[in-house]
C-alpha cells in the first residue's frame, strides 16, 4: 500500500481550501480589475471619486467594491455617512503567500520534476 496517497489527499485538499474562490472569483473580471485599478491609483477615497472616470453607472462600482471587500482585496473605513475605500496590500500579500505554500506543497503529487 502506497503510504503518499493520505498525504497526497490532504495536500490537495489543503490547496484547494487556499484557491479560495472568492478572491478568484474578484480578480476575473475585467471591469472589476478597472475598479481595482482605480481605487490602487487614487488610494484611499470614496465611491464618487472611484466611480467618477470609470464607464459603469455608480451602483455596478459599488458591487464590485462589495466583491472586492467580500475577497478581503479592499477595506474600509467610515468617517460620519462616508465609507473610504482602498487596497489592503498586506492581506493580499498574506493570500498569495498562501496560495504558494500550498502550491509548493502540491507540487511533488501533481507536477514531479522532469529527469535530468
Amino acid at each position: 500500500m502506497d503510504n503518499s496517497i493520505p498525504r497526497k489527499q490532504q495536500a490537495v485538499e489543503a490547496a484547494i481550501a487556499t484557491f479560495d474562490s472568492t478572491f478568484f472569483k474578484a480578480l476575473c473580471e475585467p471591469s472589476r480589475i478597472g475598479v481595482l485599478k482605480r481605487v490602487m491609483l487614487l488610494g484611499r477615497a470614496d465611491i464618487s471619486e472611484i466611480a467618477a472616470d470609470l464607464p459603469q453607472e455608480r451602483s455596478v462600482v459599488s458591487r464590485h467594491l462589495q466583491t472586492l471587500l467580500d475577497a478581503g482585496i479592499l477595506r474600509t473605513a467610515k468617517e460620519g455617512r462616508q465609507v473610504f475605500y482602498e487596497v489592503d496590500g498586506p492581506a493580499i500579500v498574506s493570500r498569495l503567500e498562501a496560495i504558494l505554500q500550498q502550491c509548493k506543497a502540491i507540487a511533488p503529487y501533481c507536477c514531479p520534476s522532469t529527469p535530468s
